[in-house]
């Protein structure tokens, strides 16, 4: 493996997460707007 496949396999995940995060986040804006 390269040295710098492991920094970017690692930002790779972390925006993947956020996205994902930021997805679920408006999915329950969505579903249930009386909460927020």
């Amino acid at each position: 493996m390269r040295p710098g496949l492991s920094a970017m396999t690692l930002h790779l995940a972390l925006a993947g997460l956020t996205a994902l995060g930021l997805l679920l986040y408006l999915v329950a804006v969505l579903v249930r707007p009386e909460r927020f």
